[in-house]
């Protein structure tokens, strides 16, 4: 489908169409992605589903740890939801024009959610911080109430940061084109977009990342490190490799997802590239939400066993 471009001499911002450009560079591999897309959707939908499921009717899971997983899955199954169907419209129907407002609303709420993760997996380490190294304290630190606090608080603290922030981007003139080389309206390729110095805005976009990411990032840096200082410590190698069960799968969760959305957001806009954005995004928007399931199910006794529970017995 061919689409008119909007150069810098239009100059127009309200009532325009923007244009994901997606995959489009990839026109013979249409179908098979459109078929790859659809496979993982359902994968993340039907694991996290699992997830929710699992240590929502399992007795033995009614602890705060598989209470902040399940805050994690249904979190995931929303986040992915702002990207993935989309995604799959684009190209099922080869329709890739999307309205200013849509595109906002988009950006608006991935950012939502994404920051809501940062501080959820911030939320995590501590509720591992806490069992591991103060183990008698942990019932009464970890209370219901404070578990529900410490969960609504992540998924509602950066709302008013990233409406403002969404607010901030969309404020600016678009007149460069009106052509998104992207799969969805992230930062890097809508300030591309922008008249003139985006500078200011950019800087802007440090200091979010650096409230909304980095501050969680040391935060879970800090609690493992207090972690793996108590389970070295633990007199029984039985002992530390349970620990070390326990805390690996949120470990390397956190590198996958705080690595490549870091990367993506710190770097200068002089040094992106749409084919190096693309492949970035796809790991914290997709790949690693896909994984997740896996990484925590497969990698953990009791949730295998109540899934077992569920299972028809032959």
């Amino acid at each position: 489908m061919k689409y008119k471009e909007v150069n810098a001499e239009d100059n127009v911002t309200i009532g325009m169409q923007f244009v994901l450009l997606g995959f489009s560079d990839l026109p013979n591999l249409q179908g098979l992605l459109s078929a790859v897309f659809s496979i993982i959707y359902v994968i993340i939908l039907t694991g996290n589903s699992l997830i929710i499921i699992i240590t929502s009717l399992d007795i033995a899971l009614q602890k705060p740890m598989y209470f902040f997983l399940q805050n994690f899955s249904s979190l995931e199954i929303c986040y992915v939801s702002v990207t993935l169907p989309r995604i799959l419209f684009n190209l099922w129907t080869q329709d890739r024009s999307i309205s200013v407002l849509d595109c906002a609303t988009q950006m608006c709420f991935f950012l939502m959610f994404g920051t809501a993760e940062c501080f959820l997996l911030a939320v995590m380490s501590y509720d591992r911080y806490v069992a591991i190294c103060n183990p008698l304290h942990y019932p009464l630190v970890m209370n219901h109430k404070m578990c529900v606090q410490l969960a609504v608080g992540s998924w509602v603290s950066g709302i008013p940061v990233q409406i403002g922030q969404t607010w901030q981007i969309f404020s600016l003139h678009f007149c460069n084109s009106n052509l998104i080389n992207h799969f969805f309206c992230d930062i890097p390729p809508i300030l591309k977009l922008a008249c003139g110095d985006t500078s200011v805005h950019e800087v802007s976009v440090y200091a979010v990342v650096m409230l909304v990411a980095a501050v969680p990032f040391m935060l879970i840096l800090a609690s493992y490190s207090k972690i793996i200082s108590t389970i070295l410590r633990l007199p029984t190698a039985t002992g530390r490799a349970k620990a070390f069960s326990t805390c690996s799968s949120h470990l390397l969760v956190v590198v996958l997802f705080f690595g490549s959305g870091t990367i993506t957001y710190l770097r200068p806009k002089s040094n992106h590239s749409a084919g190096t954005d693309k492949l970035l995004s796809l790991f914290y928007t997709i790949v690693t939400p896909m994984f997740n399931p896996m990484i925590y199910s497969l990698r953990n006794k009791d949730v295998m066993a109540a899934l077992r529970k569920l299972l028809p017995k032959r």
